[in-house]
């Protein structure tokens, strides 16, 4: 089966949760609609910005099964299904796939550091596992492993894999995926630490599978476009350089600190972390709360911040 290709933004949610530390299934489907309106085009539930990582199995079926029925609006739906090992990613993305969601991210099972012949083979073992669309976080932060180029191309190959994330540091491995031009979304995280985003864009990627996305949709919208014409990249530049204090904020401490305690400030859906991480508070949500102000994010999308949420 020929499967969609997801261009432009593809935002990695948090999980939002309740004062109790359970799961806010109203809080996804406020935040389904928010984004729906706001121009993202595919949304990924459960990646490590939704601290999957902390998330039992039992709240991860749950989470599959009611957010893939609710009404998103032509947003492809996209679940974070890695295991622990091979069996357990095949089971996750089968579930998923049997749950109605559009499409599985998977990484390297953590903690493993397992080689890259071993990844690869992994990857192209859960690919076999379903007729389902699958795409590769290649995340070596998180999980050691880094692939090569010459892997992610060989993985490129396979009819069910339709995504890839490049979280490197290596312009150069952007630029020989997107010149083999393979039949794959070629996307980047947004850090603008890691250096990718403009090169990635430049070169003719697909878009942004992003965090940053989750309080500024919009403007991730414009930055995540595919560059059809000089427009394009003036828009993306305008939008990339005016919005680089926001990107910087989200990456000031580990994924979702920043942007999940900017979002419970603002109003959105978000809720507490997962302990053992902890939110900010006083100056450091401050700074976050002076660049929505800077922005003017107040007017554009009638964020609220009273003195109770400075405070939470």
């Amino acid at each position: 089966m020929t499967h969609i290709k997801p261009k432009g933004s593809f935002v990695a949610l948090v999980t939002p949760m309740n004062a109790d530390g359970s799961i806010d299934m109203e809080g996804f489907r406020t935040l389904l609609q928010f984004h729906a309106e706001n121009g993202t085009e595919a949304v990924l539930i459960m990646g490590s910005t939704g601290e999957v990582s902390m998330l039992s199995p039992e709240e991860k079926r749950q989470i599959i099964t009611e957010t893939a029925k609710m009404e998103s609006k032509g947003i492809l739906k996209y679940y974070g299904c890695s295991g622990n090992n091979t069996q357990a990613t095949i089971d996750m993305v089968r579930f998923a796939q049997g749950e109605g969601a559009d499409g599985a991210i998977i990484a390297a099972p953590a903690y493993i550091c397992a080689s890259n012949d071993d990844i690869t083979d992994y990857v192209e073992e859960v690919c076999d596992s379903a007729d389902f669309p699958i795409g590769f976080y290649n995340n070596p932060p998180r999980v050691k492993t880094d692939l090569h180029w010459d892997n992610l191309l060989r993985l490129a190959k396979h009819p069910n894999m339709v995504v890839l994330k490049e979280s490197t540091t290596r312009v150069g491995q952007v630029a020989q995926m997107c010149a083999a031009k393979p039949d794959l979304s070629i996307m980047c995280c947004c850090s603008p630490n890691l250096g990718l985003v403009v090169p990635t864009m430049s070169l003719g990627g697909d878009g942004t599978a992003n965090m940053t996305g989750n309080i500024i949709p919009r403007e991730f919208a414009t930055i995540s476009k595919p560059w059809e014409n000089a427009d394009d990249a003036k828009n993306f530049q305008h939008a990339y350089l005016h919005n680089l204090d926001m990107l910087h904020y989200a990456y000031s401490a580990i994924n979702p600190v920043a942007i999940k305690s900017l979002m419970r400030a603002v109003g959105l859906p978000s809720g507490p972390l997962r302990k053992p991480l902890k939110p900010f508070e006083g100056a450091q949500l401050q700074k976050g709360l002076d660049i929505v102000a800077k922005l003017g994010l107040d007017r554009t999308y009638g964020f609220k911040v009273d003195g109770q949420a400075r405070a939470a």
